[in-house]
């Protein structure tokens, strides 16, 4: 990441959005979050961990190691971190287990020296929790609000890398983009709602 902390505006909230700015593991463990709940929910729950677990940031050795059974507990007290929150649990730990065994518990190493952006959508792919669609949106965010660009990132990312679009988190900066973000995955499932009806007519 830059050495400068990046403005990020996907948790909504100044503390959250700020952590992860400044935290590589933060903005990994919202990304995984991010799926059937609002977007602002998913991304908030990385400050909400760190804060119940007493600290100002995470570590991916801490998470590892927590007992599972008190860290799905952590991530249900109310109000909770996800509408899933013992599976988010195990696929966090997942993900920091990943982390300690591959990367030495260093998140930022994921990306830090991928040689172009074929290969690191290869290394967030491998990470538990991270499908093809999800590796991509992430590698965007990170090439258009992190800075970190290997070369060929846009293309590896596929249509979330395009410049000036509104599909994904990628492409939120505030409040307005992210209601463009919204009613673009609105329309996506309205669309795909109505090509079912119509092969199923």
């Amino acid at each position: 990441m830059d050495t400068r902390d990046p403005e990020i505006h996907l948790a909504q909230q100044p503390d959250a959005d700020a952590l992860l700015a400044r935290s590589p593991l933060a903005a990994l463990i919202g990304m995984l979050l991010d799926q059937q709940v609002p977007m602002e929910w998913a991304f908030s729950g990385p400050y909400t961990i760190a804060t119940r677990m007493g600290g100002d940031d995470l570590d991916a050795r801490e998470i590892a190691a927590y007992d599972p059974e008190r860290f799905a507990e952590l991530l249900s007290a109310k109000p909770a971190v996800h509408r899933y929150p013992g599976s988010m649990a195990q696929r966090i730990q997942q993900l920091c287990r990943h982390l300690v065994d591959e990367y030495d518990g260093d998140a930022a190493a994921v990306w830090a020296d991928a040689g172009g952006g074929k290969e690191l959508l290869t290394r967030l792919q491998a990470l538990p929790g991270f499908g093809r669609q999800k590796a991509q949106i992430f590698l965007a965010l990170l090439g258009k609000q992190y800075g970190v660009r290997p070369k060929g990132w846009r293309e590896a990312a596929g249509p979330y890398g395009e410049a000036g679009s509104y599909r994904s988190a990628a492409d939120i900066t505030g409040p307005e983009s992210l209601a463009r973000v919204r009613a673009h995955k609105q329309e996506a499932k309205r669309a795909a709602k109505a090509a079912k009806e119509n092969k199923e007519a």
